[in-house]
């Protein structure tokens, strides 16, 4: 198998495996294809046409490690192999879905879902998601050498030629240069990837946990930083709010007094405090503060429901401004939605 093509790629964060099997041009088609009923590999390649055999069995084949299809041996003369879309295909497919709709917003027009332009940019994406190049650009431009000394664990070489590719997809952009320094910056349609990203995770977590990393509060906190500077409320909305990933509490501390509800977020480890002026964000940074006066809390499955559906059912807001912290959360599933 060859290793671009491997159902679980080594080396990638929560959404990774799911965004990687998109980028391939026939696992969109092959999933789609099968939305009909059970087919066997003739007819399969009849349908979607162009491909070869074997690239298209080696397809099939790693789309059957993940569970997406499901392999069939109808008796008779001569036998008969077919293969049926499961729920994991299904599932997969919604996933496409939200991606095809990001490739549309592309800031240099429309990708067409399946093209070697989408192959290019859903692998720039998932590089620089699972080489937390993403996450430390999302909290503020740094210049190559600087990124270099965030993440030691990438080679100067290796991160040049992948802020190179990620530049190309204009997933980021170089800013007026400050001396002798170039800062990279993250462009508004790659804080809009959060969406896939968020919607890939949970389709692994649900369906594919085994083999893939799960989502993380890491990971949401980075959302955050990617997400948050996109959200706009009404002009009246000026204030702080402090988002916070819970990451469990100690066993024998024992529940706070209802006088104590205010502090809850000050156990929590991953999150960002938000700052508001009429309407629009002019912090978003992953500092906590001790005694927010807004805050949201809930943990990392609440939090991928809020952002890809809109719902904040099982997250606990409280504060000052509660009507603040639920106008956020809303506004920044909003900026994240893809329009049909």
């Amino acid at each position: 198998m060859h290793p671009d093509s491997a159902p679980y790629p080594a080396g990638v964060r929560a959404g990774g495996t799911v965004l990687s099997l998109l980028a391939g041009p026939l696992c969109g088609p092959i999933l789609s294809a099968h939305l009909g009923g059970p087919l066997r590999l003739p007819d399969l390649r009849e349908q979607i046409g162009g491909a070869a055999q074997t690239t298209l069995r080696g397809q099939v084949g790693n789309l059957r490690a993940i569970g997406a299809l499901e392999r069939h041996v109808r008796s008779g003369m001569p036998y008969t192999v077919e293969n049926e879309l499961t729920d994991v295909g299904r599932a997969i497919l919604s996933v496409a879905e939200v991606v095809e709709a990001w490739l549309a917003r592309a800031p240099h027009g429309p990708i067409t879902f399946g093209s070697e332009l989408a192959k290019g940019a859903i692998r720039s994406l998932v590089g620089g998601w699972s080489s937390t190049v993403l996450r430390v650009l999302a909290a503020r431009p740094l210049s190559l050498t600087e990124l270099s000394d965030a993440i030691p664990e990438i080679s100067y070489p290796s991160l040049e030629r992948r802020l190179s590719a990620m530049r190309a997809s204009r997933q980021i952009e170089v800013l007026k240069e400050t001396g002798k320094a170039r800062p990279y910056a993250v462009t508004d349609w790659t804080r809009q990837a959060v969406g896939p990203l968020v919607a890939a995770s949970r389709c692994e977590c649900r369906h594919i946990s085994e083999g893939t990393d799960p989502l993380t509060e890491i990971d949401i906190e980075a959302a955050f930083l990617l997400a948050v500077p996109l959200a706009v409320l009404p002009m009246g909305s000026t204030g702080s709010c402090q988002l916070v990933v819970d990451i469990g509490e100690d066993e024998e501390r024992e529940e706070p007094e209802e006088s104590e509800e205010r502090e809850e977020p000050i156990r929590q480890a991953a999150g960002v405090n938000v700052d508001l002026q009429r309407g629009e964000v002019t912090t978003c940074v992953s500092k906590l503060e001790q005694d927010p006066s807004t805050w949201a809390v809930g943990p990392v499955e609440a939090w991928a429901e809020a952002i890809a559906d809109g719902r904040f059912d099982n997250l606990r807001v409280g504060g000052r401004d509660e009507d603040l912290a639920r106008g956020l959360i809303e506004s920044l599933h909003r900026s994240l939605s893809m329009p049909g």
